[in-house]
């Protein structure tokens, strides 16, 4: 029997945190290996006079772990239709947005598109709605994109074991699935219906798709719910665990700030550049081997001034509304970006901050069957 993973007292993480002190934040900058209360002090707003010590560890470590390279992806949205009515998200099922599916061929259509621009690794993304886009569909774009790209992401509906294994079978590497909030109470607020409103089912999603096969895994929170602090928190303890029940899995750890989308979502929590770098800070000085992606959900300076400091994977010339990249027509996106430079422009900044912008790190050949 799989096991499961939770998180058993959200509030008590901040407690936590907030009783780290100078010498605790010191600690952890000097230790070989971060333990999760090293992580609760670098969290910590102890440590907000230490960005500077953690901005060099970060970048010693990065630099160690990851070299001079950059990965770069943009994202594919196949449909937005969806049965959840999450406040905070544009593809809510109540927001009157133009809904889109693409067909097969349209999906193809925007894939040469992207590859043209010079991608080789693609995230797809659906809305939460399997009788629109379901894992037949999925799997049917897949094997048409496959031979097309080094990569194959998705960012889709939480699916089951037995589900996650066709679809790797059919050619997906690599699975990200957010939690959105790890804090219980205010997941229950935000998510009004639909099967999303399962707190424990979403929680497990990532052990569903590392026991399925699947090369990569992402999570992630999305920051401006709660205390963005206890979030790292909590990040830091599933990412632990599934390094623990999947050893030979890859992770990465998204930090999506909430952006501008259609329902008008305010941020419940207020979330800075200054709070976002030390959270990134903090997870790579507590996992050195993660992968973290900054998403064009962030400006361009911004994304600019965090070269080689941490962040490995980057999106670059995104668009979040179905057919979006074969149209002027943005109608229907999940939210807008904030960083609209096309993939060359971001590929020459990352080059000309001395670092390598790398289009493919995986080879299509490792995952072939008898």
């Amino acid at each position: 029997m799989q096991a499961s993973f939770h998180i058993e007292n959200f509030s008590g993480l901040t407690d936590q945190i907030q009783a780290a002190t100078s010498t605790d934040v010191e600690t952890a900058l000097d230790s070989r290996t971060c333990t999760l209360n090293d992580l609760a002090a670098l969290l910590s707003p102890a440590a907000e006079e230490f960005l500077p010590q953690m901005a060099a560890r970060s970048r010693e470590l990065t630099a160690m772990r990851f070299g001079k390279t950059t990965q770069i992806f943009a994202p594919l949205y196949l449909s937005n239709f969806c049965i959840n009515r999450c406040a905070y998200c544009g593809f809510a099922a109540d927001n009157a947005i133009p809904r889109k599916k693409l067909t097969i061929d349209e999906a193809i259509r925007e894939a040469d598109i992207l590859k043209e621009r010079g991608f080789k690794h693609v995230l797809l993304v659906t809305g939460e709605a399997p009788a629109k886009a379901g894992v037949d569909y999925l799997e049917e774009v897949v094997l048409r994109l496959k031979d097309k790209f080094a990569a194959l992401s998705i960012e889709v509906q939480p699916l089951e074991q037995e589900e996650y294994a066709q679809l790797f079978r059919a050619g997906v590497t690599a699975v990200a699935v957010y939690q959105e909030t790890y804090d219980r109470k205010i997941y229950k607020q935000v998510h009004l219906a639909g099967k999303k409103c399962d707190y424990d089912y979403r929680i497990n999603t990532p052990a569903r798709a590392a026991a399925a096969g699947m090369r990569e895994i992402g999570i992630g929170a999305l920051l401006g719910l709660s205390h963005w602090r206890a979030e790292g928190m909590a990040l830091g303890i599933h990412l632990q665990w599934l390094r623990k029940q999947f050893w030979q899995t890859n992770f990465t750890v998204s930090f999506p700030r909430l952006r501008p989308a259609a329902g008008a979502f305010e941020p419940l929590v207020n979330v800075t550049e200054k709070n976002l770098s030390q959270l990134m800070f903090a997870l790579r000085i507590f996992d050195p081997d993660v992968g973290l992606i900054l998403s064009t959900r962030e400006e361009a300076r911004y994304r600019n001034g965090m070269l080689g400091l941490g962040p490995t994977r980057y999106s670059a010339g995104s668009c979040t509304a179905p057919g979006g990249y074969s149209s002027d027509e943005h109608d229907g996106e999940q939210f807008s970006v904030g960083d609209h430079r096309t993939i060359d422009e971001v590929c020459k900044i990352i080059q000309n901050k001395g670092f390598d912008p790398v289009c493919k790190d995986w080879d299509r050949e490792f995952q072939s069957f008898p």
